[in-house]
């Protein structure tokens, strides 16, 4: 219920204190002045209630009136998400000019109708998280209509296929109406059934992830790099490639023009599964640097919302943060502003308990209506000055399972992506691994090791290189400073602008270690045969090189190709 209209006390910014009359909950909306302004209410204390206000705050001043709407800030879930663009409050960006008139609240879909299909019979019974039908778009992804959670029942009424605007009723299940759209709380996380292990790898595309750093299906990754590391590129290449259903693309306090070549480059580029547009299948939230702060606070938990609204529909959803710490720089602002007791570089001592909730909402699950699906929440974390102790990153590699930690050093090389094999992690290897073998690729798991394993020997021989030059070591070890730059130059690296090697399948990975680790093999096998080192190092080892950039992305056959012809080369020497 709506409170009574009340009066502004203060504005300092996002921050709005007003008199308090009764009718208003913690995280409530309030409309600001007479644009209506939305605000969230974040403190209540005695007879003063403390808003932070969604919206530039120009020209509203102490005198002007608020009204308590008396419902928590909530995100409108329906047909009209995948395809659109939208601010951190979800509303739509695409009609240009009129998102930025302040306190507007235009709907996602005014206008337009929906072909609704009815998936059950009146009289059936059904219990919340049911499908009861499914709503077309432009995309590959049907939107299916659910049972409400905590409602069950018989079907009372059920609309036949037509078409009908969103906010039309299409079903009535136990005296509840149920539409094409609902509400839910942004801060609330939705219901399942149960969380289950999360085992099923997510194929990005990226070699250097899929191999060495592999994350699951339900699972959590932050990416922390400096300034020019490539952190945007590589998530934008995981938006394009990866094997999810629906992708949640967060641009959380951005660059407006890196933003914009995101919106551009999805909606030019072809579905590899469909042939379709893939933005059709992608929901993009845009909260850049010059739109309203504390929108970029709410951008976090908006975009968790929509993906798990995807997620209960049975289908794998990854959220892309890019990036968590303006969010956490937004949360700094505000609570400086409300005298709230700083912690460690001014940030709110609630800091870590915040990045917890969110990464928290990722997960695999059996949803209510008993399907499988999941969220993968993949965070990046932009530390200032590349400083890896500050406390955003810090606290983000408490809470989360992978880790692609993006080295300013192997950029400046032009090594991309920069993923450091040396500061990286993945807590889902094994479950991954057991995935791989129940799938028929019982050999991922030592492909995987020897790879590592070769890329640390590479590392350790890497300052006796330096210190004492290549011609010092011993033969077999120089063997394995070759190896260690035959799989980052051969299989490691991966051009974003190659027609060819933008995205790799899993087969080709899988040929390209092979076949790296085949031809160190063989180098070793001469060098203890009494071939020299500088022999072998002086073999032209450059199809094996070039193999990702001439074969295809799932030309495994091209590989092996190549590969053979380096053996062939090698044999030579013996």
């Amino acid at each position: 219920m709506k409170g009574e209209p009340c009066r502004i006390l203060r504005v300092a910014g996002p921050l709005i204190e007003m008199e308090y009359t009764g009718g208003t909950a913690m995280y409530d909306l309030v409309s600001l002045g007479d644009a209506a302004l939305p605000g969230e209410v974040v403190a209540i204390s005695g007879d003063v209630v403390t808003v932070q206000a969604y919206e530039y705050t120009g020209g509203l001043a102490p005198g002007h009136r608020a009204r308590p709407r008396g419902a928590p800030l909530s995100a409108r879930l329906g047909p009209g998400l995948l395809g659109g663009i939208f601010d951190g409050l979800l509303r739509p960006l695409s009609a240009a000019g009129e998102w930025l008139v302040p306190g507007a609240n235009r709907p996602q879909d005014r206008g337009r109708t929906w072909t609704f299909t009815p998936r059950v019979t009146e009289g059936q019974q059904v219990t919340q998280g049911a499908v009861l039908g499914e709503v077309r778009t432009a995309g590959p992804v049907p939107v299916r209509i659910l049972v409400p959670p905590g409602r069950s029942g018989p079907v009372e009424r059920i609309a036949p296929e037509g078409s009908y605007p969103s906010g039309a009723v299409v079903a009535v299940v136990a005296d509840a109406e149920v539409r094409m759209v609902c509400d839910w709380p942004i801060r609330t996380p939705r219901p399942v059934l149960e969380r289950v292990e999360a085992r099923e790898a997510l194929n990005t595309g990226q070699r250097a992830i899929d191999l060495l750093f592999p994350v699951a299906r339900g699972s959590t990754v932050a990416v922390p790099g400096g300034f020019g590391t490539g952190k945007t590129v590589l998530l934008q290449q995981i938006a394009k490639w990866c094997d999810a259903d629906v992708i949640v693309y967060i641009g959380c306090g951005e660059r407006g023009n890196e933003m914009a070549d995101v919106i551009a480059e999805l909606s030019a580029l072809e579905d590899p599964r469909t042939g379709g547009r893939l933005a059709d299948r992608t929901v993009t939230i845009a909260n850049t640097s010059n739109m309203p702060m504390m929108a970029r606070e709410a951008s976090i938990y908006t975009g968790a919302t929509v993906a798990e609204y995807f997620r209960d529909m049975g289908l794998d959803v990854v959220a892309i943060a890019d990036s968590t710490s303006r969010w956490a720089e937004a949360l700094r602002e505000f609570a400086s502003r409300t005298g709230e007791l700083p912690a460690e570089e001014g940030y709110p001592a609630g800091l870590a308990s915040a990045i917890a909730a969110f990464y928290e909402r990722a997960a695999a699950v059996t949803t209510l209506g008993g399907a499988r699906g999941s969220v993968t929440v993949i965070g990046a974390v932009s530390p200032p000055g590349g400083d890896m102790t500050e406390p955003v990153t810090a606290h983000t590699e408490r809470f989360v399972r992978c880790l692609w930690t993006l080295d300013r050093d192997l950029a400046y090389a032009r090594h991309y992506p920069a993923i450091s094999w040396s500061g990286s992690f993945s807590r889902d290897t094994d479950a991954v691994g057991a995935g791989h073998a129940q799938a028929g690729d019982p050999d991922w798991v030592r492909r995987r090791t020897r790879t590592a394993a070769l890329l640390a020997e590479a590392d350790r021989l890497a300052d006796l290189v330096d210190l004492v030059g290549i011609t010092a070591l011993p033969d077999r070890e120089r063997i394995g400073v070759l190896g260690g730059r035959l799989i980052r130059e051969g299989l490691l690296q991966q051009s974003a602008l190659s027609e060819r090697d933008a995205f790799c399948g899993p087969e080709k990975t899988t040929a390209l270690a092979e076949a790296v680790l085949d031809v160190v093999d063989r180098c070793r096998r001469l060098v203890d045969s009494g071939v020299p080192a500088a022999t072998v190092e002086e073999a032209d080892f450059t199809p094996l090189l070039r193999a990702r950039e001439e074969s295809g992305p799932h030309d495994a056959a091209g590989v092996a190709a190549r590969r053979d012809a380096v053996l062939a080369r090698l044999g030579e020497l013996s």
